[in-house]
């Protein structure tokens, strides 16, 4: 049994059962639902240890109080600055969090942009992210600004490139159409797109890309790239001075892309 596994949940969320070195027991990343979690956990004879929010969205909480009840005194990590129903264990940048029944050590990120507190929790060559980076693509801009989220994604840039991505949702083919349309000459998005559809043909997930993956094809990792900053002028029609500012018309030309 693979160390991270996926649940599907609505119509395209992955909730991450993490098991580490554990043979029986599992962290929960965003739980949005509880019943497929509680399903999966049955038909894997595997027992929750932890919950982990990386922020409030409905879709990535929406189970905690369930899951909570379910399994008394089960500690539900969660960034303290939101308003979270169930958190028993407030974290912030910095902060470690250590389960060691599964062997595990993560560091937790703060990562604003998409909601005020969203965090990341990343170790183990893993990197748990929420909506704030996905394959191709990165979350909306709903609480935080453009600049905000630049600073977190260069943030999770930065890390290895051998860092595996579990973002939350299946928008990796989605995103690439846009990400196409940024940088129709790119080979390493015409190359993830015939790997990504491979995959979803045989009904299997995208995800986990790496960041080397995400920094080769991912038009908001490469705001300073000549491409996407031409591709980003001719959108706006006009100099746009820095990288941000290029981030920025990107965020919003996707925002509208129906392609």
């Amino acid at each position: 049994m693979k160390p991270v596994l996926h649940v599907p949940a609505f119509e395209d969320n992955y909730i991450w059962l993490v098991r580490g070195t554990s043979t029986s027991q599992v962290a929960l990343v965003d739980p949005g639902d509880a019943q497929p979690v509680l399903t999966a956990l049955q038909r894997l004879a595997l027992t929750p240890v932890a919950i982990l929010c990386t922020h409030h969205h409905g879709d990535h909480v929406g189970g905690v109080q369930d899951l909570a009840h379910t399994f008394p005194g089960l500690p539900v990590y969660g960034p303290g600055n939101e308003n979270i129903s169930g958190i028993t264990r407030p974290v912030s940048d910095g902060d470690l969090v250590i389960l060691p029944a599964l062997g595990l050590k993560l560091e937790v990120l703060a990562i604003p942009g998409h909601t005020r507190g969203h965090l990341a929790y990343v170790g183990h060559g893993w990197l748990f992210c929420g909506d704030t980076l996905f394959s191709a693509g990165c979350g909306r801009l709903f609480e935080g600004t453009a600049a905000q989220m630049h600073e977190s994604l260069s943030r999770l840039a930065a890390l290895p490139d051998s860092t595996l991505v579990y973002c939350a949702h299946e928008y990796t083919l989605a995103n690439l159409r846009f990400a196409r349309t940024v940088e129709p000459d790119n080979p390493d998005i015409t190359a993830w797109t015939r790997e990504a559809e491979a995959l979803i043909d045989r009904q299997l997930p995208s995800i986990p890309s790496t960041i080397a993956r995400e920094r080769a094809v991912n038009p908001f990792l490469r705001s300073a790239h000549p491409d996407v900053r031409r591709a980003a002028e001719l959108v706006t029609g006009h100099p746009l001075p820095d990288v941000v500012s290029v981030f920025a018309a990107i965020r919003q030309w996707k925002d509208r892309f129906r392609g």
